[in-house]
């Protein structure tokens, strides 16, 4: 495993309940800036392994990026057991809601 894999599992699995994190953002933070595709990867292949909590994590633009209707569904609903609030549109307010590895609070 590479030490940027090692880095977004940790990253993920530090993800707290109730705040989400964008795929840029958890690249950015493992030291790989432009890696976000990367991110969606480790997610796909290492979520179950790992025990990732996979649905706090989303687009830049504060959506949920699954294009599947039933797991679209099933993040959201998760994301809003945890008390996210979506806007009509469907987004996030990352203001409010992104978690920063960096601010432990």
């Amino acid at each position: 495993m590479t030490p940027f894999t090692e880095q977004v599992i940790r990253i993920i699995q530090s993800i707290p309940e109730g705040k989400v994190m964008t795929y840029g953002g958890i690249a950015r933070a493992a030291g790989s800036p432009r890696g976000a595709r990367q991110v969606v990867r480790i997610l796909h292949s290492m979520s179950r392994k790992y025990k990732l909590p996979w649905h706090r994590v989303i687009n830049a633009k504060g959506m949920i990026s699954l294009t599947e209707d039933e797991s679209s569904s099933v993040q959201k609903l998760y994301l809003q057991e945890e008390g996210i609030i979506f806007d009509e549109k469907g987004a996030v307010d990352l203001k409010q809601f992104q978690f920063d590895p960096e601010c432990m609070d």
